[in-house]
């Protein structure tokens, strides 16, 4: 089965190019239909996955009303533990010592590891995917529980998998059972649907001590075997798992207490927790298996459409090769440098890339947007965010869609949603990976744009998503905005595609399926040009939107600036907060203004200007390319004459004082270095000397364990909230340490403080990084300067996963030793 897996992508490329000569095609032509095949495996290669990441284990394909299941598991010692034990959805505070994927490729799987220390249980989920026939092919999975040492020699744990198929016209039933009690050997269920044809889930007997009870009970419960509850709920319910668990549960403790069965002769926990057996048809299964001890089972997915069904030798076969595919490929792909090139930190890589990797999801459902339009949303007037305070107050919102979106999360436990902003980040990384997985994405998020060129910031579809969001923060506005760091990857792309000449790099003539496809848009570089000209009509109207919907006023207060256009405001200000802004509670000019100018968002203008003229230069729009190339010089040159403070030595965001003059208020911190993070800023700017004292000051930006966010000197610093007033953030030391690179390999007046700084800030974060995660066993949202500790979200393995790239960058400090050897 391996070596079916292997075929060239060079013989693919010449025989579909053979296919279209033979039929009279145009090179136009058929370099489309060429785009067409590869969208279209590409479309079967990564239909599956446990795109549920909100669960701690939760399969289902890319298609909406679909075949989706999760896993639950919990101890059953005591009767009361049960409800509290039971795990299913990821959790801040579960008593986990860690959880998440050691290695994961979407396109042929991974090894997840759960250590539930309250459970007393390490659990062990593989995924793998056997390509094949229309419905993107067959997959497994193989659920494996140990026991710890803390726990009891016979510990009691309940497992129970819940299967859902949604969709009108779809079927799915469970196989009689071996007799009424239940099932001795494998489950079987058959099902259909529209979009998955005819396909079987099999979930096996496994290995493993049923208990045994000889209570009176037995007569009626089976004494451990596999049961099945077949049930029909309303679609819009069955994603609840857990209380329908819970309501089938307490059906059955409802009937033991109404049969007398009470603390005289009561059975044991486990058997008064098993559900009666009633398999047959319905859009919900579950599945509930009761184990002594350690155990293993499997779940066998078979598409009728791809022949012959995984065996257990197949799955462990495909396991092992997936597990060497992916270590070998990592080493290739980000070849950590020193000196992080020790073993544990190739450890540390593996994890942190395979939980940002593996917390992709696919998200169906309805979005609430508020498109009232109303007046107040201008924020044109003084004390705007009290007006728009009381217009959000009328509940103007209303349920639109659905939409879809695939999309890498920041967080499982947090948040299990797309956020537009952290998205370039995650990206980052993947489209070193899998530049076509990463393509996905961003059209993904890209068909969201509505006809304006707005998409919301934060995705939240469907109900089981909101479940997990306070409705004070559903709604989105269509005249707010985000950072748009999916021009990051857009440049990113443009870059690796300027590097290919039509030619497959050498030794890459012979490829697995998998690895053809994750580079099958650069290794066939029309292929790449397609998705460029039909993304570039959208970047090109999210940039419209931006310098429309966000603009600021320089003409009303006289400022000097070399254009009066740009320049920026971020609308959805209040006294507190610039949620739009990604930096939450970051200071800001007091109270807020309509003359506010914002330098970080003039800094994401240029950004956006930078990569659109790129686009337009690889497409060949010379004009459009020229127009966008002026919009940067504009953005630059206002970037120094609107925001430069001489007096303080940074950019600072603008507003106006009480005799309506251009005034700066200048908080230094991660603010006032955009432009530097942005590259906007040339080596031998007169300005970059002094931020980098800035970045390089102990009393300012400088920590042990990488960049606060804020000056240790402001009044603000470490206040209120917190948010972004202190702590260390990775993805904006992730931008410090890139531009700090560019600084110290090229030739400028700033060279060798930037190569001190980069290799010392480089150190400092994946230090901070690798220890917290060794230590307690996640990734976190944001450290502390102070100590270096984890803070605030666990599990946080969005754009924290950076580090990864960190590691994979050169190491300056070696280099430079050895040049000074040399001399």
């Amino acid at each position: 089965m391996a070596k079916a897996r292997q075929f060239s992508s060079m013989l693919v490329f010449f025989w579909l190019n053979a296919l279209f000569a033979g039929l009279g095609l145009a090179a136009d032509d058929g370099e489309s239909i060429l785009h067409t095949e590869i969208s279209r495996q590409n479309s079967q290669s990564l239909l599956w996955g446990p795109y549920r990441p909100n669960l701690y284990f939760g399969l289902r394909p890319r298609i909406p009303k679909s075949l989706m299941t999760g896993l639950m598991w919990g101890k059953v010692e005591t009767y009361s533990d049960f409800q509290n034990s039971i795990r299913y959805t990821c959790e801040q505070n579960e008593g986990m010592k860690g959880y998440g994927w050691e290695e994961y490729d979407p396109r042929r799987g991974g090894i997840q590891t759960i250590h539930d220390i309250e459970n007393n249980i390490d659990l062990t989920t593989s995924f793998v995917k056997v390509p094949g026939g229309a419905h993107g092919g067959n997959w497994a999975a193989r659920i494996k529980g140990v026991l710890n040492e803390d726990a009891l020699s016979a510990q009691r744990t309940m497992v129970v998998f819940y299967v859902t198929q949604e969709g009108e016209d779809s079927e799915l039933r469970a196989s009689p059972p071996d007799d009424e009690y239940g099932y001795e050997s494998d489950v079987r269920l058959t099902g259909r649907s529209e979009t998955l044809g005819n396909y079987k889930l099999v979930i096996t007997k496994g290995k493993g001590v049923q208990p045994q009870s000889d209570h009176d009970l037995s007569t009626i419960r089976g004494p451990g075997q596999t049961v099945v509850q077949s049930l029909n709920y309303p679609e819009e319910h069955i994603w609840q798992a857990k209380p329908i668990l819970f309501r089938q549960l307490k059906e059955g403790v409802d009937w033991l207490v109404e049969n007398k069965y009470d603390a005289v002769d009561p059975p044991p926990p486990w058997q008064v927790y098993q559900l009666a057996n009633r398999p047959g048809t319905g859009n919900v299964h579950i599945v509930q298996k009761v184990f002594e001890g350690d155990f293993e089972f499997e779940v066998i997915f078979s598409s009728e459409s791809a022949g012959k069904e995984l065996t257990s030798d197949d799955i462990t076969r495909e396991i092992k090769g997936a597990s060497e595919s992916f270590a070998d490929r990592f080493s290739s792909v980000f070849p950590l440098k020193a000196p992080f090139n020790a073993e544990k930190y190739k450890k540390f890589g593996r994890s942190m890339f395979s939980n940002l990797i593996g917390g992709i999801g696919y998200f169906y459902g309805h979005s609430v947007v508020d498109r009232s339009y109303a007046p107040e949303y201008d924020e044109e007037n003084e004390g705007f965010w009290e007006e728009a305070a009381e217009a959000r107050g009328r509940n103007q919102q209303a349920l639109e869609g659905p939409y879809e979106l695939f999309t890498s999360i920041p967080s499982r436990p947090f948040f299990p949603r797309g956020f537009l902003w952290d998205e370039g980040f995650h990206l980052l990384p993947i489209a070193d990976w899998d530049m076509d997985l990463t393509l996905e994405v961003v059209k993904s998020w890209f068909n969201l744009m509505d006809e304006d060129g707005w998409i919301g910031r934060e995705q939240i579809l469907g109900t089981e998503a909101r479940s997990k969001v306070p409705a004070e923060f559903q709604t989105q506005f269509p005249h707010y905005a985000n950072p748009p760091t999916l021009f990051f990857i857009i440049d990113v792309f443009v870059d690796k595609l300027r590097k290919t000449n039509g030619t497959l790099p050498a030794g890459r003539e012979h490829l697995s399926q998998d690895e053809f496809l994750a580079t099958a848009s650069l290794d066939n570089p029309e292929v790449g040009l397609q998705h460029l000209r039909r993304l570039y009509p959208l970047l090109q109207r999210q940039f419209d939107w931006f310098r429309k919907t966000q603009a600021g006023d320089v003409k009303s207060y006289d400022r000097e600036a070399y254009s009066t256009k740009e320049a920026y405001r971020w609308r959805g200000r209040t006294v507190t907060h610039c949620l739009t802004s990604g930096l939450d509670d970051y200071p800001r000019p007091q109270p807020p203004h309509p003359g506010e100018l914002h330098v970080d968002l003039l800094s994401w203008v240029g950004v956006m200007a930078k990569s659109l003229a790129n686009v337009a230069g690889a497409l060949g729009h010379a004009e459009d390319a020229d127009g966008y190339a002026k919009v940067l010089t504009a953005v630059e040159r206002n970037l120094d004459d609107l925001h430069w403070s001489d007096k303080d030595g940074c950019y600072c965001d603008a507003t106006v004082d009480e005799f309506e003059e251009n005034a700066l208020v200048c908080h230094k911190g991660y603010i006032s270095l955009f432009p530097f993070l942005t590259g906007l800023l040339r080596p031998d700017s007169p300005r970059l000397g002094r931020l980098l004292r800035l970045m390089g000051d102990e009393e300012e930006l400088w920590s042990p364990h990488g960049l606060r966010s804020l000056s240790k000197r402001d009044e603000l610093y470490g206040t209120k909230e917190n948010y972004w007033r202190n702590p260390v953030w990775i993805n904006i030391n992730y931008m410090a340490i890139v531009q700090l690179y560019n600084v110290a390999t090229q030739e400028g007046p700033h060279k060798e403080t930037a190569r001190d700084l980069y290799s010392r800030l480089r150190k400092n974060i994946v230090d901070t990084v690798y220890k917290s995660w060794e230590e307690t066993g996640f990734a976190w949202e944001q450290y502390s300067p102070e100590t270096g500790k984890g803070q605030r979200t666990q599990h946080f393995t969005g754009w924290t996963s950076l580090v990864v790239k960190i590691m994979a960058m050169e190491d300056l400090e070696s280099k430079a030793g050895h040049v000074r050897d040399e001399l």
